[in-house]
């Protein structure tokens, strides 16, 4: 079909003519005699009443044409509809359109064509009406107007047709709505009942004839109060005959919970929804009513509520166990919440403990039964578990002994209470349930007294309780045996803490005794070596062997008292910025003698050259280099050589020292770092004290850094360690050759610090303040002497020094006549405003923060200096 003959509705037109239903439907007598009318009445041999279909014309009733249907490409039919009017051909043979049509030159010879579209709904042409000839003619203005009429005619066949299917649809509804009512009352699962205006029942449901108790004939034809309690029962009429007046609703066309009454008089709660019924009986208005039954809502309900009350205990007592049990709550909580679950009165839970091998049961928490001063007594020993419970043969001993759920719910009936003491509370019902952990009977509870008898269904929905329990119980044995190993290991770590404050205060005791002589035997050594009376070449020798082990058992005696002084926690680092080209070229300058005597090459590479900042001391990092070089050198072959690297990692420093010695064993490395262990070197001539390591790795870890070693047998040694990098100082370098040498006018200052930067820095401030002058001493010792022989005005002492710290120096300055008016200012990276106090209490007049500002330290000296 031409696309071109399609009417702009096409869709539309289709559906219309499908939901008519007049598609291939049998002959109809009224359509046949409009065709046969219209033949008479035009004397033409044809006459039709066609439907154009998607791809066919269909005849509703034709005449003369001896078939029931062509396809749509042939149909003139098709042309009118998509016209939309009337279409008449006089002479097809001469009709452009047409003349070629296979109807047209076919052995139907159609000639002559007429049609009228038919339509039942505005635009939407079913098809036409039609009168066909074999041979030209044509129509009249009056034979058109008549074969429109006809036309007419035909659609209201159409029309009628269309309200036969419509009434023939709604009665089949009809019987089926009456059949679906049915089988949904019969079948619903919920009452129905049905009442007129009067209350008067007229209908009752078999789901409502079984939960109220009645037959139908029992029902019907009462009044629906009959199953209805007070007060709703009372009020039905007046709801009733108010709604019927004024048409207010109350409960009309709304849902609410009621209670209904069996025939036995029971009550049950439903939930009760009415509707009226809109019939065509006004003069007998109807209401129907749905029943619900809420029974088991209602149990579910209530269950649901037992459990979530069970899981909001069990819950409770699971996150909250360790504060519960630290003040002897726990389980006193628990058997609150077993009676609340379980609507008992009295209730205990216990562990089960062996004693002597048999089963003995240990009660955390009971009801309180007592009814006497002594049975009070008796109860407070069975809680504090004084007491425990050990026959097997009661009720309680058959649960942990036997491992039996124990239910008895007339204990009265059976004992008459003969086995209770006289006071001791009535008993009338009983369960016992145990405590299983892995198989064991570790713990059982026990409740009395319920209104309700005891059910094995009521254990079995305790099994979470019971859990809960047993997972209690395991922690509290846990947590009990805890406190036991704490306790030893309290005991044993305060032992080790004594042993170790011993050792340490021993050690720096020792240390000390041992200054005193070791001062005489090295200062005796040195007198004679360069005294007045010449000695021979063997006694230069001796003395010498004699100095030479004195400053090796100085040395052993200094690491023995640095360490005893970081175990016992008494030795502190002063953490600051620190230029470590500046600190190694120190520690090398000093190594350099000792290489050349060992015959080993240093070889520090170019990275020592950088610029690099740390925050560490001064003195203990350049005390850790130097040990871990000084073993280089000693521990390294003939010849050999010692690389020394810097490496930047993230934001660390990482100081390599790496040997071309023998290397180190790998199961030897984690000896390293023990104190006096030498790994066997004791046996040989290498001097050593084996605490050189151990002390470099806590001053390392003092200034939050790491030590550690590579190491491969035959090949080397690669000891490393880091520290944290630090912002670089903006401190610029100063030439001291600038200072005058001779200039000692102003006000006097002596600086007491190890660290050559901070040194530089206070340098550079009394440049540019020309009214001061400075000295300076990089350790207390030499702080102590030069403030006896050229007093200052102010000192600045550092608190964090080698050898004598900063308090010792200030305590021996005033205790001096020379010294004890000095004003000191402590200077500290570790100082607060917390130590202020007790820096003031040990003789301070102030102090200062590092890294120092110089604003600051202004304002202090002028403050300080003014008084």
């Amino acid at each position: 079909m031409s696309d071109l003959l399609l009417p702009a509705n096409e869709t539309e037109r289709l559906q219309h003519l499908h939901e008519l239903a007049i598609l291939d439907s049998g002959r109809d007598a009224a359509f046949d005699r409009l065709t046969e009318l219209a033949r008479d009445l035009f004397d033409t041999p044809i006459a039709l009443v066609s439907l154009v279909d998607k791809n066919r014309q269909w005849f509703k009733s034709e005449q003369g044409f001896n078939c029931t249907e062509t396809h749509r490409d042939i149909s003139f039919c098709s042309h009118a509809i998509s016209l939309g009017e009337n279409l008449v051909i006089p002479d097809t043979l001469a009709d452009e359109q047409f003349r070629d049509n296979p109807l047209v030159t076919g052995e139907r010879s159609i000639r002559f064509y007429a049609g009228i579209p038919i339509s039942i709904s505005d635009g939407l042409h079913l098809g036409s009406f039609c009168i066909l000839d074999t041979r030209p003619r044509t129509l009249s203005a009056r034979e058109v107007l008549r074969l429109e009429q006809l036309a007419r005619q035909a659609e209201e066949l159409i029309r009628l047709h269309q309200q036969t299917l419509i009434l023939a649809r709604e009665k089949n509804e009809v019987g089926i709505s009456r059949a679906r009512y049915r089988a949904i009352v019969d079948s619903a699962a919920a009452g129905i009942i049905r009442i007129n205006h009067l209350g008067t029942i007229l209908e009752v449901n078999p789901f409502a004839q079984q939960l109220l108790d009645y037959s139908e004939e029992e029902l019907k034809g009462q009044n629906v109060k009959v199953i209805m309690p007070n007060p709703w029962a009372r009020e039905h009429d007046d709801y009733l005959s108010r709604f019927m007046q004024s048409g207010q609703a109350k409960i009309i066309g709304k849902g609410r919970e009621v209670e209904a009454r069996r025939k036995d008089g029971t009550r049950l709660p439903i939930h009760l929804g009415v509707s009226e019924v809109h019939n065509n009986q006004p003069e007998e208005r109807q209401f129907i009513g749905i029943l619900s039954d809420l029974q088991d809502v209602r149990a579910a309900q209530r269950a649901e509520q037992q459990e979530k009350t069970l899981l909001k205990i069990l819950h409770q007592g699971l996150t909250d166990y360790q504060a519960l049990l630290s003040k002897d709550k726990l389980w006193a909580f628990l058997m609150e919440a077993l009676k609340e679950l379980t609507d008992s009165d009295y209730a205990f839970i216990g562990e089960v403990l062996l004693v002597d091998g048999r089963k003995a049961l240990k009660l955390h928490a009971i009801t309180d039964l007592s009814w006497s001063k002594e049975s009070k007594l008796l109860m407070d020993k069975l809680v504090a578990g004084d007491m425990l419970l050990s026959n097997p043969d009661t009720l309680i001993g058959k649960v942990f002994a036997d491992e039996e759920l124990i239910i008895d719910n007339k204990m009265q009936e059976r004992f008459e209470n003969s086995y209770l003491p006289p006071g001791h509370p009535e008993l009338y019902r009983y369960m016992g349930v145990p405590i299983f952990d892995q198989g064991e009977v570790i713990g059982m509870f026990a409740i009395a007294n319920s209104q309700k008898d005891y059910q094995p269904e009521l254990a079995e929905w305790l099994n979470p309780f019971t859990s809960t329990c047993a997972l209690l119980i395991r922690l509290y044995r846990q947590m009990h045996e805890r406190e036991q190993i704490n306790g030893q290991l309290r005991q044993a770590r305060d032992a080790a803490q004594q042993a170790s404050q011993a050792k340490s205060e021993f050690l720096s005791s020792m240390s000390h005794e041992l200054r005193t002589p070791m001062n005489a035997i090295l200062g005796f050594a040195q007198l004679l070596q360069s005294g007045k009376h010449p000695l021979t070449d063997r006694q230069q020798r001796h003395v010498k062997q004699i100095y030479k082990s004195g400053q090796h058992l100085l040395a052993l005696i200094n690491d023995v008292l640095d360490l005893a002084r970081i175990e016992a926690g008494r030795i502190s680092v002063s953490l600051e910025s620190l230029n470590v080209r500046e600190m190694m070229l120190d520690a090398l300058e000093g190594l350099q003698p000792i290489a050349d005597q060992y015959q080993i090459l240093l070889q520090p590479d170019e990275s020592t050259n950088q610029t690099i900042w740390v925050t560490a001391d001064y003195t203990r990092c350049q005390q850790v280099l130097i040990n871990l070089v000084t073993n280089a050198i000693k521990y390294n072959r003939p010849e050999g050589r010692v690389f020394i690297r810097c490496k930047i990692q993230g934001n660390q420093l990482r100081i390599e020292v790496e040997d071309t010695g023998e290397g180190i064993s790998s199961d030897k490395l984690e000896q390293l770092f023990q104190p006096f262990s030498r790994l066997g070197a004791e046996n040989s001539a290498i001097e050593g004290t084996g605490i050189g390591l151990a002390l470099s790795q806590q001053l390392v870890e003092l200034m939050r850094g790491r030590i550690g070693v590579e190491s491969e047998e035959h090949k080397g040694s690669c000891f490393w360690f880091t520290l944290p990098l630090a912002e670089q100082s903006t401190t610029e370098p100063y030439n001291t050759a600038q200072r005058s040498d001779v200039e000692q006018k102003g006000i006097h200052l002596l600086y007491v610090e190890d660290n050559p930067a901070n040194q530089r820095l206070l340098e550079a401030f009394v440049d540019e303040h020309p009214d001061y002058r400075l000295s300076l001493a990089s350790s207390a010792e030499i702080a102590l002497e030069m403030a006896a022989s050229d007093i200052p005005d102010l000192i600045l002492m550092d608190l964090d020094l080698p050898g004598i710290t900063g308090i010792q120096a200030q305590q021996m300055l005033s205790r001096n006549p020379l010294t004890r008016k000095i004003p000191v200012i402590a200077v500290s990276a570790a100082a607060s405003d917390k130590c202020r106090s007790e820096l003031m209490s040990d003789g301070f007049i102030d102090y200062l923060n590092k890294p120092l500002d110089m604003d600051q330290l202004l304002q202090t000296l002028q403050k300080q200096l003014e008084h």
